[in-house]
């Protein structure tokens, strides 16, 4: 556990889109390299943590997964606290999980923290044959809302890597230009605890609610 002191940041990032889109192998790929051809529906919450080196910082990643399916969604308003960023995955050969983007982005804002940096994925870009979801057409709708925007694939790896590095990256940049000074961006950092327990722990700060 020496190594839980050794970093400057804790960003917590969620995962938000539909069932089905890749979310779950998204996290495995880039917490462990791992990705699991048969993986089962998401039961709830699951997270993971990878420290990287960003910037001349230490940031360790705390990337939350949750499933996509209508009836776990009571857990939100707890899975989008203390979030600083967010990857909304849809799959490129899937244009009803395209459609649903807007959706989950207006859930996204009802819940987290208004400076929360989001970046639109479009996952399963292995499958461009099959594809329903013209990356232009992806594209102009990031920029309309001023989403990042990038194209993955759990499978091969293309991009994964990229796609939490720029995102870890421009939260760091919105923390050391202290173009945030309020709210969970500027709160997670070193004196927060790993695990589970810091969702409690920043809850009980109250640091984005005035007196």
């Amino acid at each position: 556990m020496s190594g839980d002191e050794s970093y400057n940041f804790v960003f917590k990032v969620v995962l938000i889109g539909e069932s089905g889109v890749g979310k779950s192998n998204l996290l495995s790929r880039f917490t462990k390299n791992e990705f699991t051809h048969d993986s089962r529906t998401t039961i709830g919450v699951e997270f993971s943590t990878r420290t990287v080196q960003l910037d001349n910082y230490t940031i360790k990643a705390q990337i939350w997964d949750t499933a996509g399916l209508e009836r776990y969604r009571a857990i939100t308003s707890a899975y989008y606290r203390g979030a600083v960023g967010a990857l909304l995955v849809y799959d490129i050969s899937k244009h009803l999980t395209y459609e649903s983007a807007e959706r989950w982005l207006k859930e996204l804002y009802d819940h987290a923290d208004p400076h929360i940096v989001v970046m639109l994925v479009g996952n399963k870009r292995d499958l461009d044959t099959l594809r329903t979801v013209p990356m232009e057409e992806a594209r102009d709708f990031a920029d309309k809302r001023g989403l990042m925007y990038m194209e993955t694939s759990a499978l091969d790896s293309t991009n994964v890597e990229a796609a939490f590095n720029e995102i870890l990256t421009a939260i760091q940049r919105k923390v050391a230009s202290r173009e945030v000074t309020r709210g969970s961006i500027s709160a997670v950092t070193l004196s927060d605890t790993i695990g589970p327990t810091s969702e409690s722990q920043e809850k009980g700060r109250g640091c984005c609610k005035s007196s």
